[in-house]
């Protein structure tokens, strides 16, 4: 049975951690979905299809890697790739305590796990709202960016 993990979420943008996340978890499953998340009602910086295209375009030579959107809860994208797990960065004890009620919701829901792999320490300060500020006010956010 393959093991099949689903990474969620807006990545509006997807900063070095993001990536840093992805690039550790690769060793641990079979294949992975970056699942990009999708609501009308949010106003993104960058819109679906650009989100898409650089993420991909970041893994286009790595197989186990695939890039999808959704419009649904994470648990029932999960069951539809026959996922079996969610993966999570954590930048600290925020994240977790989120994270942590997060996880416990979805395996009630829909028994499916969620391992959560730590930010590494030279990114645990970044997340996409600071970048997105950044960029609002054109300052220079590169060495957050892959």
């Amino acid at each position: 049975m393959e093991k099949i993990a689903v990474f969620p979420g807006s990545f509006d943008p997807f900063t070095v951690g993001h990536k840093a996340i992805l690039d550790m978890a690769l060793p641990l499953f079979d294949k992975i979905i970056v699942a990009v998340g999708v609501n009308s009602a949010k106003k993104y910086c960058f819109d679906t299809p650009q989100r898409v295209r650089a993420i991909a375009d970041m893994y286009s030579g790595n197989p186990k890697i695939t890039v999808e959107t959704y419009e649904s809860l994470t648990v029932d994208f999960c069951k539809q790739r026959n996922a079996t797990v969610i993966l999570r960065g954590l930048r600290n004890t925020t994240d977790f305590e989120y994270e942590k009620t997060m996880a416990q919701t979805n395996r009630a829901l829909a028994g499916i796990e969620t391992v959560f792999l730590m930010t590494p320490p030279e990114y645990e300060h970044i997340s996409s709202s600071i970048v997105r500020e950044l960029l609002a006010y054109g300052a220079d956010a590169s060495k957050f960016l892959p």
